[in-house]
């Protein structure tokens, strides 16, 4: 780890147990941790622009470098004042490095490279072939054959100029064997430093690095990457890989993993944002998560609502809801919640619409901006543990808030 103020900054303000909260200060302002980051994968979250966001409280988005990469392409983004400017969004921005993209491409993700043949047909025609070098693939919207390395992934994201970039790994699946796994994490550590070698000659000097800890299922891989990460020369650690084919496996990696990272760092949990997974995820002294799940539901027509037996989900496309008034869920301070009810939205989504999906969004994302906002406060309490199981046990965030104060 390296101590770069004018680049990042993480203080703790207060702990409990495990779980902390802090701030995380970046060159565009600062994080409140513990924090759910709502996705911007093509350059909006899903449905809204850039003050809908920051009026939901988010103080953080994150950017899907493979999609920009393919479209509408870094040079065009970085004319326009870097993803900032481009999408029009004044507070801090993460990028992801592409690998996970990249390495799910395929059906099954690089199932055919496990098996040793180094390449994986996907849809649209679109193949991985993965080299010590980078990995080169097929665009999914012209066919044509584009190339990521460490090298070109940090240069993307320098010209996206997000205040978070985080390394190219290779994202390994779930039934890859330990054999393959850890080549595949050595071969990680080894971009890693490519990664920081290219940042130090000419990434921007304002730009944060994370580095991610992989190693699959495997407690020494595990350990091996965690150290070898945390001795790099980065501001911050993630998360990744795959965590297991369970939540049960899951909770044993992380909660492997996470004691073996620096204290002072902040770290990064890549891809998991469901309402147990984070409040477990926060338990652990995790502090930022990332996840499609609440944009990718509303799609669907799910609210997120505080019933763990439908695993958090109001299905609004499901007949039943005709002339009911409640709102998706009581108290809750989302527009759609104080100005709709359920028979109107249920309308709207089984009618296509959009405005069902821009609705549902909101409410969503505030659903997860008021779990960790509560959370925040009830480690600050040193009340977490209660706040917890009292959302686990089918409290919205804000009651099993006023109940545990």
């Amino acid at each position: 780890m390296r101590s770069e103020p004018d680049r990042l900054r993480f203080e703790i303000e207060a702990r409990d147990g495990a779980a902390r909260c802090g701030v995380l200060h970046t060159a565009h302002g600062p994080i409140e941790t513990p924090a759910f980051i709502p996705l911007a994968t093509k350059g909006s979250v899903r449905g809204l622009d850039g003050d809908e966001v920051a009026g939901l409280g988010y103080q953080l988005i994150l950017g899907n470098t493979y999609h920009l990469f393919v479209s509408p392409g870094p040079e065009r983004i970085a004319a326009a004042g870097g993803l900032h400017g481009f999408m029009g969004w004044e507070r801090a921005l993460i990028t992801d490095s592409g690998g996970f993209q990249v390495f799910s491409l395929a059906h099954g993700g690089v199932a055919n490279e496990v098996k040793g043949s180094g390449r994986s047909g996907g849809e649209h025609g679109s193949e991985v072939e993965i080299t010590e070098e980078g990995a080169r693939f097929r665009s999914y919207r012209d066919g044509s054959e584009l190339f990521i390395s460490p090298e070109v992934s940090m240069r993307v994201q320098a010209a996206l100029g997000s205040d978070i970039a985080l390394v190219f790994d290779e994202c390994t699946p779930f039934h890859a064997d330990r054999e393959y796994t850890a080549r595949s994490t050595e071969r990680t550590h080894r971009w890693l430093d490519r990664c920081l070698d290219w940042h130090r000659d000419e990434g921007p000097e304002r730009q944060a690095v994370f580095g991610i800890v992989q190693g699959g299922v495997h407690e020494d891989l595990r350990r091996e990457s965690a150290q070898r990460v945390s001795e790099a020369p980065v501001d911050g650690l993630a998360i990744g890989g795959t965590l297991g084919r369970d939540k049960e496996e899951m909770h044993d990696v992380l909660a492997l993993t996470a004691p073996l990272l620096p204290e002072a760092a902040p770290v990064h949990l890549l891809g998991i944002g469901e309402v147990d997974d984070l409040l477990g995820g926060i338990a652990l002294g995790l502090d930022v998560f990332d996840c499609a799940v609440p944009t990718r539901l509303a799609r669907h027509g799910v609210a997120l609502a505080p019933d763990p037996d439908k695993r958090w989900r109001l299905d609004l496309r499901k007949s039943g809801w005709v002339g009911n008034r409640e709102p998706l869920v009581d108290g809750c301070p989302c527009p759609a919640c104080q100005r709709h009810d359920r028979d109107y939205i249920s309308y709207l989504s089984r009618a296509e619409e959009l405005t069902a999906v821009r609705l549902i969004v909101l409410h969503n994302l505030t659903y997860m901006h008021e779990l960790t906002t509560h959370a925040r406060a009830a480690i600050k309490a040193g009340t977490f543990d209660t706040y917890r199981a009292t959302v686990l046990a089918g409290a919205s965030p804000w009651d099993a808030s006023t109940s545990t104060s």
